[in-house]
């Protein structure tokens, strides 16, 4: 066996637990080229076919998987080494991709990421936010926040939060229909919603909880274009209540009608799950989430309806 450069089995982790060159170029912030280049040194080196190439990925050879074993001790005892030296000081690196729907991602995320990659700025961190499921499996991401967890697969899977929907409406358009007195009420407004046949999960399906008469006028598949369109006067909307607490303009109307209650479950590759930087980013995630509890549970809000003087 010839000699090899040890720093190449960091790029055979990577490619092992990404299952792609494109996720170990993420997750090791570098190019698709540099991947290539130093697995295939190491391949020459050892004079061994490390993985093969299928429709799915990158999977382990035979050989692959018992350098494998060798490799993951190696990280284990030189991140103690680093934490040992460092007085438990280590730098967070490389890359991760979360996937969130829209909501949470760029009304609560997008934030708070901002922050935490301020403090780990040797942190590489994509935001997915497209209106369509991502597998985990293939690796199109490192992290999903979503409202339906896999009921299959080996994941780490947990409940991240629970949160409230209600209907809103801006106070200029309140002030000019007729109040809502009882559940048949709604039937009377114009909404905004999704597009039907672009909904991708079935529990941002809200409208045909309110009444058979509700169906939406004016739609989109983006939850921030359908904010907008309540907030300049366009009749009434459903959205979680951490949302609509971006636009104080909207009113929240009789909960006492009408409400629901969803939960984001965190979906996690055992993989990344086994990193620090995966660690430390769903602990941070769980924390942010629970320290804003109150905008998640909407139950504290009480407002007076301005058109009818009941509760809303």
């Amino acid at each position: 066996m010839q000699r090899f450069n040890w720093d190449d089995l960091r790029f055979l982790l990577a490619i092992s637990r990404g299952g792609s060159v494109s996720a170990a170029a993420r997750s090791l912030s570098v190019d698709h080229a540099t991947v290539i280049r130093r697995l295939e040194g190491l391949e020459r080196a050892l004079n061994a076919k490390l993985f093969q190439r299928n429709l799915r990925g990158y999977s382990l050879t035979v050989t692959g998987e018992r350098l494998l074993i060798s490799a993951k001790t190696m990280e284990e005892e030189a991140t103690r080494a680093s934490a040992e030296m460092g007085q438990g000081r280590t730098t967070i690196s490389g890359g991760l991709r979360i996937s969130a729907l829209e909501g949470i991602g760029n009304f609560f995320l997008a934030e708070r990421l901002a922050a935490f990659g301020t403090a780990h700025p040797d942190l590489s961190i994509d935001l997915i936010t497209l209106q369509q499921l991502v597998a985990l499996s293939r690796r199109e991401a490192d992290i999903a926040i979503t409202l339906q967890p896999p009921v299959t697969g080996r994941f780490h899977i947990s409940r991240l939060t629970d949160y409230d929907l209600y209907v809103y409406g801006s106070s200029e358009y309140l002030s000019r229909c007729a109040p809502i007195v009882t559940q048949a009420d709604y039937g009377d407004h114009p909404f905004a919603g999704y597009i039907d046949d672009l909904v991708f999960v079935r529990d941002l399906n809200y409208l045909d909880k309110i009444g058979a008469r509700v169906r939406p006028k004016l739609q989109s598949s983006s939850i921030h274009a359908q904010l907008e369109f309540v907030r300049q006067g366009y009749g009434l909307c459903i959205l979680p209540s951490f949302v609509a607490a971006s636009a104080p303009d909207l009113v929240r109307i009789r909960p006492d009608l009408f409400s629901l209650r969803r939960s984001y479950w965190i979906v996690a590759n055992l993989e990344i799950m086994k990193t620090a930087r995966g660690n430390l980013l769903v602990k941070f995630l769980e924390s942010e989430v629970n320290d804003a509890q109150e905008e998640f549970i909407g139950q504290s809000v009480y407002i007076q309806d301005i058109a009818s003087g009941v509760p809303r």
